[in-house]
This record gives structure tokens, C-alpha cells and sequence, in this order.
């Protein structure tokens, strides 16, 4: 029979990971029950995606308000600090915050506008225009802001991050004065010590900061970067990828994830003798279209994925074959043409127009939208996910 159905996703349900979990065991354990109970067969090129949450909570890798306290403290030696480009989130940077007051005794904290690095809105665009502010020019103080701009809740949370943040600095202990730029460099009118806390823009806003002549310049991949007080840490990203996970202690993102995927695939090989690829997976890199928020508050979507997720999708476009190369044909007859039209084609489709309207991002980048929005990020309990026939083209 004719095979109808392309690309098939399931969420796995794992058991509730905790610190000393074997993930590599628990993962191959679920895989291979749910594909008992449910009745499919592993295929070579399946994927696995494992949640990055549940493979830094197997690693214990966490670390608290003090932990963090002492490295800054430790990394800067000053009394005064600017804070650039945090952003708007309870979940990534509140506690983060309480620990990295502590150790100053002012901070000068500089937020971007209209909204933070991944799209989280201080306030619409179409106010600036209202108000006359440009905002790649105009340095605003708090009091400024405000005359500008009453309603200033988060679309979503209905939080206002200007007083909630201010509110955390000064209960950890540190005076606390608000500016609105989108030049780091406009932080050194203030203080010429800087932690940086932009995430995928870090490396440019540092070197700025440098080359205007900041004294100390760190970032929250600089924090935790390794162990404190045998804390977890995160020798590549320190802080950057972390979550709350009480009042006062986070989740750091995942450490050692290539030797993870790589010995799941090895584990289920010996098992199965299906060479399956694997990916460790955080936020999926999708917008959304209501609140404007850019999914992806970790530094990368995937820190860890097997040897065949490396690339990009090479594909072509059927509409685009159906209406030009086969437009004479119809039926089966245009069917095969297409099908043995893919089989052909070459292996680099860059700038060839059969390719236009496919989708030219990494396929781990792809995936880890495909898994987040699979697996969500409340009470589903599936951080585990099989997807089968993504590979799988108009051809197969």
C-alpha cells in the first residue's frame, strides 16, 4: 500500500527526574516501552529530543542566590555597576538578580526599549512614534520614561518589570537607578563597570563596552562559569539558559549534552541496530505574533545533537515544480515526474530557485521549535520526544 502519512511526532512520558538519575537509561527505557505500548517500530534516522530541564536536573546542576553572590562579588571589585539589557522575565532573571544585588551597593540599571532582546514589550511601538522618542538616539531616565509612557504592564504577565526589578535590588540590599538606552556604551555615562546580561547580542555589547573604555566588563555567561562553593555551573554559558527553581536557587542549562545524545544513540544501536539521532533541546526560536516574544531566552536551541542533525534542510519547493518544470503534466504522470525530480537533486540547492520558500535554518533549530511546542513547558509530562519521517521527502 501506498505509504500516506509523512512526519509523525509523539511526546513520550518519562518518570519525574530528579538529581542522580541516569538520563541516558531513562531515556532509552522510555523510548523502547512507547514503542511497545504504542505500537510503532524504531526506524534509522528517527530523532529523540530530550528537554534540556530534565538533563540538568539528572546533572543536579543548580545553584543558589549566594552562590551567585560570591562569584560577582567575586569578578567585580567596586561598589557601583551598570547592569545592561536584562531581560523581562520572573522566571530567567529574577533570582538571578537578588544574587547579583547583593555583592554592589548601587547598581544603574539600563533596559532596552520598546522591548527587551527577545521581544518581551515595555511599550508598543507606535507610542514612541506618539510621544516623538527615538530610541536608537534618546537616553531616559525613569522619571522621562514615565511622563511618556502610563501603561508600561507586560502584555502578558501584567507585571511592571521597571518597579519589580527596582523592588528586588533594593530588598537585596542596593540603591537602584533606572535608564532606558539601546547603546551599551550609554551605560559608561554612569559607570565604567559593566555586567552585561544581553544573550545572543553579549559578544558585540562587550566589545562596544571595551572599546569605549569600561574597566570591567563581564556577562551572565561569565557568572557560574564554573563551580562555587560546589555549586552546579556551566563552564560555556554560566548563567545564560538558567530558570528558577525556588525563591532563591536555579536551574543552570545542561553541561557535557554531546556526551549525552551521543550515548543514547550508541545505547539504542546496540539495542535496536537502528541508528537513531538525538538532541538535547531548550526554548524552540518561534514568535509570537500577540506579544511579539522571540521564543528563545536560551543562548541556543540545542547544546547538544548527534553527527546526521548537523546542516540544513535541502529541499525544493513542489508548488514551485508543480507550476513551472511539470506544469504540462497532471495525475499520476506529474506524481512520478516530481518524485523522480527529488531523488535527483542535488545535494547544495543554495541560490537555485526550485529551493525558494523552503526553510534555510539549522535542522537542530527546526527540530527544537518542533519539540518545545510538542512537549510545551507546563504539565504535559512528555520532556521526552520521537519523531519519525522528517528525513522522509515526496519521494519516499
Amino acid at each position: 500500500m501506498e505509504r500516506m502519512v509523512g512526519t509523525v511526532v509523539r511526546g513520550l512520558r518519562a518518570p519525574i527526574i530528579t538529581k542522580g538519575d541516569n538520563i541516558v537509561e531513562i531515556t532509552v527505557e522510555t523510548v523502547l516501552k512507547a514503542s511497545k505500548a504504542e505500537g510503532f517500530s524504531l526506524r534509522d534516522r528517527d530523532v529523540i529530543g530530550i528537554t534540556e530541564t530534565v538533563v540538568a536536573k539528572a546533572q543536579g546542576n543548580y545553584a543558589n542566590v549566594d552562590n551567585i553572590h560570591k562569584d560577582v562579588k567575586k569578578k567585580f571589585n567596586c561598589k557601583t555597576v551598570g547592569l545592561v539589557f536584562p531581560i523581562l522575565s520572573r522566571n530567567r532573571f529574577a533570582v538571578c538578580l537578588k544574587g547579583i544585588a547583593r555583592a554592589f551597593d548601587k547598581i544603574y540599571l539600563m533596559l532596552s526599549y520598546p522591548s527587551d532582546e527577545v521581544g518581551n514589550p515595555l511599550i508598543d511601538f507606535d507610542l514612541l512614534d506618539k510621544e516623538g522618542v527615538n530610541p536608537w538616539r534618546d537616553i531616559l531616565t525613569e522619571k522621562e520614561f514615565r511622563s511618556h509612557f502610563t501603561n508600561i504592564k507586560h502584555v502578558f504577565t501584567g507585571i511592571d518589570y521597571i518597579e519589580y526589578y527596582s523592588n528586588i535590588i533594593r530588598e537585596n540590599g542596593a540603591e537602584v537607578e533606572v535608564v532606558f538606552a539601546n547603546n551599551p556604551v550609554s551605560i559608561l555615562n554612569y559607570t565604567k563597570n559593566v555586567l552585561t546580561c544581553d544573550i545572543h547580542s553579549r559578544h558585540r555589547t562587550k566589545r562596544l563596552l571595551k572599546e569605549a573604555g569600561a574597566l570591567t566588563v563581564y556577562g551572565l555567561d561569565d557568572i557560574l562559569n564554573e563551580p562555587v562553593d560546589g555549586s552546579g555551573y556551566n563552564e560555556k554559558y554560566g548563567l545564560l539558559g538558567s530558570n528558577k527553581s525556588t525563591e532563591d536557587t536555579v536551574k543552570l542549562f545542561p553541561r557535557d549534552c554531546q556526551a549525552v545524545v551521543e550515548n543514547i544513540q550508541k545505547k539504542l544501536f546496540e539495542l535496536t541496530g537502528k541508528k537513531i539521532e538525538v538532541m538535547v533541546y531548550g526554548d524552540g526560536a518561534f514568535k509570537d505574533p500577540v506579544g511579539k516574544i522571540w521564543e528563545l531566552a536560551d543562548p541556543v536551541v540545542s547544546p547538544g545533537f548527534t553527527e546526521g542533525l548537523k546542516g540544513t534542510p535541502k529541499e525544493l519547493k513542489l508548488k514551485y515544480l508543480a507550476d513551472n518544470q511539470f506544469s504540462h503534466l497532471k495525475g499520476e504522470e506529474l506524481k512520478k515526474a516530481i518524485a523522480e525530480y527529488i531523488e535527483h537533486k542535488k545535494c547544495d540547492l543554495k541560490d537555485n530557485m526550485e529551493s525558494q520558500g523552503t526553510t534555510p535554518r539549522r535542522i537542530t533549530d527546526l527540530l527544537g521549535s518542533l519539540c518545545d511546542l510538542t512537549s510545551g513547558s507546563g504539565d504535559k509530562g512528555t520532556p521526552i520526544i520521537y519523531i519519525q519521517g522528517y528525513f522522509d521527502n515526496f519521494s519516499s
